[in-house]
């Protein structure tokens, strides 16, 4: 373009060419109608039915009749590069894009960010301003040692990755945190389960499955033993107010469960040898997981890495607030004032509760960090525990407390396999891959046998379909694990998704013999003759992903990216039979598959923000 537009403070016209086309309605009204620049962009809003950029005049509470001030833009109106038609109606003002000049903006860009980028990966939807110079924390997944990777975790897993991606999308520098539940009663019980039950050979082999069998095993013996001995039995999930007190021969399960915890606590080398052991194994085991998930953490925490000198230095704190009170034996921190209940800080043997350690882990993360923002994706069934923890920090007049964000989602109901019996994520990950790799073998199209790696495929179209079963809604719905319908190339799933992809990819090889794109698509094809009103329509639809990323930035919402990518595949799906690119004119079959390589490019682009692996074949 040769007209210099004038530059608005935290727009990036050359990562999204909207600002621009913003930028130019905005001069408008500040020519016209003497507005301020910047307060004019933030009135010009994208996507109406009747023009692409629409404006109400109302907002900006100007002197005088909101329909004159409309008519008096009209009338001034010349059209330019950026702009050609002018509507009003009320006091309501619409700019229409000039066509032939957006539809080149739009592709040339989504092109050079997507292939020619200055560090040489994808850059369209991507923003340098919104997170400059900022650092956050995002701590998810964070499964507990020697339990099954519950539901809960695994939206946690899900979303934590997503809500990574897009933060650094933004600009942000990420720190993936994975905060395991490595420490607690719980690991007493499991030591001595292990000194019981245990095989090295076993633990080595799938410590996840093996610690989880040793844990069940003595974990219900202590149970039974309890009730024999007329004890209620003990969960051993920490929270409660009070425990029962040791028995007096002080030998049942428990009891020495609580003293291998204790010498944990103590710093006594054997059992702090054998968790070890436990946590390293473990972690590796978790490692191959989310590799396959297609995730990966920059840190892997957990509630043992917070030393017993931070939790004693953070009851001190609280206490010296006066926010600590003693309960029977145990020391509770009071927030019934804030409507947020009590919670136990310490126990009665001295050990300390997650709500302790948390706190802890805070203060120590900022010291360590620094960060601007430290986000907690958590189940909201952890709504009051996160807000206990938030508000004490609060109170003791950390700063940066402020800067704390719990994102929180609903239940997933019935995650197993179709049989019924699933305990680990694995064997649910296999499940979809078995379900997917039966659907692409009963194919009619025998496109099986052509494939480099049909298990690598279908475990991909697996992994797409439990995802996007899990980012479809909002988050905080709680959903049904659904087999057929997840699994289904019908409807809006990961794997119609993915066939989507493929058959946008398939347009370039099908006409190969034929037709290529020029080098530099941006010098060489002749854009002017995408006419039809459907393709305006998809480059208006490609034009808005950026916004839709720093929407989703706003809402911490994936399906903001979801619903995008399908409202793309859908109209790319409609323009398959209409915009033929086989057997067409050269020029004009080099212009329609630019357009849908971009198109491929964008949705391409959505997917790996979902932390998908958008697939060419299948």
């Amino acid at each position: 373009m040769s007209t210099q537009l004038p530059y608005i403070q935290n727009t990036e016209p050359e990562r999204s060419i909207l600002d621009s086309y913003r930028t130019a309605c905005a001069l408008e009204l500040n020519k016209t109608l003497d507005l301020p620049l910047e307060k004019a962009f933030e009135g010009v809003h994208v996507g109406s039915k009747n023009g692409d950029f629409h404006i109400a005049l109302p907002r900006f509470r100007l002197p005088g009749d909101v329909k004159e001030h409309a008519q008096k833009v009209h009338d001034q109106f010349k059209p330019n590069e950026y702009i050609d038609t002018c509507i009003v109606k009320q006091g309501f003002v619409t700019f229409q894009a000039t066509t032939k000049n957006f539809i080149r903006d739009v592709l040339d860009q989504i092109h050079t960010m997507s292939n020619k980028s200055p560090t040489g990966k994808p850059e369209f939807g991507t923003s340098t301003v919104a997170g400059q110079g900022k650092h956050v924390i995002i701590e998810f997944s964070s499964p507990n040692i020697a339990k099954p990777f519950h539901a809960g975790h695994l939206r946690s897993t899900i979303i934590g990755a997503f809500l990574a991606n897009l933060y650094e999308a933004c600009g942000w520098k990420v720190t993936r945190m994975n905060y395991l539940g490595d420490w607690g009663k719980q690991f007493g019980l499991l030591g001595v389960g292990f000194e019981r039950y245990g095989s090295q050979e076993k633990l080595k082999a799938d410590p996840i499955a093996h610690l989880f069998e040793v844990y069940v095993r003595i974990n219900t013996e202590a149970k039974e033993e309890d009730e024999k001995l007329g004890k209620k039995a003990q969960d051993d999930e920490e929270g409660a107010e009070e425990e029962a007190a040791p028995t007096e021969a002080g030998n049942t399960i428990n009891d020495q469960a609580r003293r291998f915890f204790k010498r944990m606590e103590d710093g006594e080398e054997g059992p702090l040898s054998l968790w070890k052991q436990f946590r390293d194994l473990s972690i590796e085991k978790y490692k191959d997981t989310y590799a396959r998930l297609n995730i990966h953490f920059d840190v892997y925490s957990g509630e043992s890495q917070i030393s017993q000198e931070n939790q004693n230095k953070a009851i001190d704190v609280l206490t010296e607030k006066g926010l600590i009170k003693q309960s029977g034996q145990s020391q509770i921190i009071d927030l019934e004032e804030y409507k947020l209940g009590k919670a136990v800080v310490k126990k009665m043997d001295g050990t300390t509760l997650y709500l302790t350690r948390d706190f802890a882990a805070a203060a120590e993360r900022y010291d360590t960090y620094h960060f601007d923002k430290m986000i907690y994706v958590i189940a909201s069934q952890q709504d009051l525990h996160t807000a206990q923890l938030f508000k004490a920090m609060d109170l003791i007049g950390y700063d940066w407390a402020k800067n704390l964000l719990h994102i929180n989602f609903g239940m997933v109901l019935g995650m197993s396999t179709r049989k019924g019996t699933a305990v680990f994520l694995d064997q649910i990950l296999n499940e979809a891959k078995s379900v997917m790799m039966d659907v692409m073998k009963k194919d009619s199209t025998n496109k099986y046998d052509q494939l480099e790696d049909p298990e690598w495929t279908a475990d991909t179209l697996g992994l797409s379909a439990v995802k996007i079963q899990d980012m479809g809604g909002r988050r905080i719905m709680n959903y049904k694990f659904a087999w057929d319908r997840m699994t289904s190339f019908e409807g809006d799933t990961g794997p119609y998704l993915q066939y989507a992809h493929v058959r946008i990819s398939s347009i370039q090889r099908k006409v190969a013999d034929e037709t290529v794109l020029p080098e530099d698509p941006t010098k060489d094809v002749d854009t002017s003759l995408l006419t039809e009103p459907k393709a305006r329509e998809l480059v208006y639809l490609l034009s808005q992903y950026p916004d839709v990323v720093k929407t989703a930035l706003k809402t911490h919402e994936p399906n903001n990216i979801v619903s995008y990518a399908f409202q793309l595949t859908h109209v790319v799906s409609s323009l398959l039979e209409i915009l033929k690119v086989k057997g067409q004119e050269q020029k004009l079959a080099q212009a329609r598959l630019y357009l849908f390589m971009c198109a491929k490019d964008v949705l391409g682009s959505a997917m790996r923000l979902l932390t998908l692996t958008p697939l060419e074949k299948m």
